[in-house]
């Protein structure tokens, strides 16, 4: 059976990118490796993830913050039902996916796929039995998987990636997370509500590389006030197992002195690679860079006729919601559209508590970059529904061009902040100015708040700071 498009990998990029090409009318069918779909993203990253964040912070909540307001209560920790809590939402999801697969009439084929040339799929299933696919079009849309430190194996036990501290069976004493990144960042701070004494190793000197300068030293501090420890500009030099646990040697990422320290858990979490072993792209003429992602040109287009890519494994940030997008670009490109993503406007989120999320350009870029800009920032502090949420940490920075007022970026370090950005992403996404954003009536009392009066501060005249 011939198709018109086939795509290998059903994570965000994949599932996405094959329902918007059978509503357009291509007869479409998905490769997947695992037995269900939703790739890393809704299996074992983004949605359980969250999962654990929103218990962990429930359970923090209970524990510390429900007295204040009058609700008197002692929670008790049941780390069985927590995680059986985050697989039903898992399940929820990926059942979720293939319902819409099926009713979308995309044809589903488990097992890892090949690519044998110009239109040709080999679909090899669990058991060995290998069948080969016909089609005019490939999406590669195979993502990413977990960066390992040279040397060190990972058992998902007492050295674990992200997936295996999903699923730890206890709370541990003490937990060290190679990486200061969001992923890291994300999981170390739901073991440290749950009880565990958590260390960041981290190579460079400051958290979250990719954020705005101000925002990263502030998250930082909040992190520290919520007991997180951090050693910057430091180099693991071996992981151990012991009796214990394990033993995470350490130096000065400029050489010196060593440390050593003794913990239950090492999280390695420092970063992640494009997902193309197996696929056979090498041997059909798909070249990739040095950091092995597929070298494409502006509408996704591989070396190979008719191969595209997407997601994680080309340039550009590793976020599902950027893989959605080229997929629904890819499918409308196939189907004859003009299908585009615009990279200017692509959220990022770290789902912390409190949260930080930003849109288009840092400080740091647009000073490299020699543009022009006025600053306008407000800080929960002085919003009314922070106050009476006591959720008042973090604040709104606007960054609009001087010349024009162009919105160029807006970062929040605070409440419900992955939920804010997205008005900043649709104000910029039409081009809008700080003015725009001004002088559109925001709720009271709302945080959202926050950004209006940020947008206010860039032409100095917020009113309640």
């Amino acid at each position: 059976m011939a198709y018109d498009l086939i795509v290998i990998g059903t994570g965000p990029g994949g599932y996405v990118c094959a329902i918007r090409a059978a509503q357009l009318g291509l007869k479409t069918a998905v490769v997947e490796k695992r037995a269900t779909h939703g790739g890393t993203c809704l299996n074992v990253g983004c949605i359980p993830s969250k999962a654990m964040l929103h218990a962990s912070e429930a359970f923090a909540e209970a524990a510390d913050g429900f007295g204040v307001m009058g609700v008197k209560v002692k929670p008790e920790l049941d780390l069985k039902t927590m995680l059986k809590f985050k697989d039903d939402g898992v399940a929820g999801n990926v059942q979720g996916v293939e319902f819409l697969l099926k009713k979308n009439k995309v044809d589903a084929f488990h097992g890892t796929g090949k690519i044998l040339g110009e239109g040709k799929v080999e679909v090899t299933s669990d058991d060995g039995k290998k069948e080969t696919l016909e089609t005019k079009n490939i999406v590669i849309a195979t993502g990413s998987e977990v960066a390992k430190i040279p040397g060190v194996d990972i058992d998902e036990e007492v050295i674990v990636s992200s997936t295996g501290a999903l699923e730890l069976p206890k709370v541990p004493k003490k937990l060290v997370v190679i990486g200061g990144g969001y992923i890291g960042l994300e999981l170390g701070s739901v073991w440290r509500r749950l009880g565990s004494e958590v260390t960041v190793v981290e190579m460079l000197d400051r958290i979250t590389p990719g954020l705005d300068g101000e925002v990263g030293k502030q998250f930082m501090k909040i992190l520290k006030k919520q007991g997180m420890e951090f050693k910057l500009s430091t180099k693991v030099v071996s992981i151990e197992k012991t009796a214990k646990g394990a033993k995470v040697t350490v130096e000065p990422a400029e050489g010196g002195k060593q440390e050593t320290i003794d913990c239950d858990v090492v999280l390695v979490s420092i970063g992640r690679i494009p997902n193309t072993e197996g696929l056979g792209g090498e041997d059909v003429g798909i070249a990739t860079d040095k950091r092995g992602r597929i070298k494409i040109d502006d509408h996704y287009r591989t070396d190979l006729p008719g191969a595209y890519a997407i997601g994680d494994v080309i340039k550009g940030p590793m976020l599902a919601h950027k893989a959605e997008d080229e997929g629904v670009a890819v499918a409308e490109i196939i189907a004859g559209q003009a299908g585009h993503v615009n990279y200017d406007v692509i959220p990022s989120v770290v789902y912390t508590e409190p949260e930080v999320a930003a849109v288009g350009k840092t400080e740091e870029q647009l000073k490299d970059e020699g543009i022009e800009y006025t600053v306008g920032k407000f800080p929960f502090m002085a919003n009314g529904r922070a106050k009476v949420n006591r959720t008042t940490d973090g604040f709104v920075k606007v960054l609009a061009d001087k010349e024009t007022d162009r919105v160029l970026g807006v970062h929040i370090l605070g409440p419900d902040a992955g939920n804010m950005i997205a008005e900043a992403a649709v104000l910029m996404e039409f081009g809008g100015s700080a003015e725009d954003l001004a002088r559109t009536c925001h709720p009271h009392p709302t945080l959202s708040e926050a950004i209006k009066e940020a947008a206010m501060a860039a032409d100095g005249r917020a009113i309640h700071m």
